[in-house]
């Protein structure tokens, strides 16, 4: 995968969000827990537009398939590609 595809994202409002944001990502670096290189950028948030309501709550609307999946915290369900 293409580093600067799917990748994650902390996008803070105040300083204190983008030092918190920063330490994170510095001790999550250094502790040794995760293989590969911690990727997830930290940035001051900038304008804001909400995706149009045809990609809000895309895995409970189904995606293209029409199937709802769960989009809940801890769901253990598989995630199905609708690629």
């Amino acid at each position: 995968i293409n580093p600067t595809e799917y990748r994650s994202g902390i996008y803070c409002h105040t300083d204190e969000q983008l030092t918190k944001a920063e330490k994170w990502r510095m001790d999550a670096r250094a502790s040794g827990r995760y293989k590969g290189e911690i990727v997830t950028e930290v940035k001051r948030a900038g304008l804001f537009w909400p995706a149009e309501e045809y990609h809000q709550q895309y895995l409970v609307k189904g995606g293209r398939m029409g199937r709802a999946q769960s989009a809940a915290k801890g769901c253990e369900e598989e995630i199905r590609c609708y690629g």
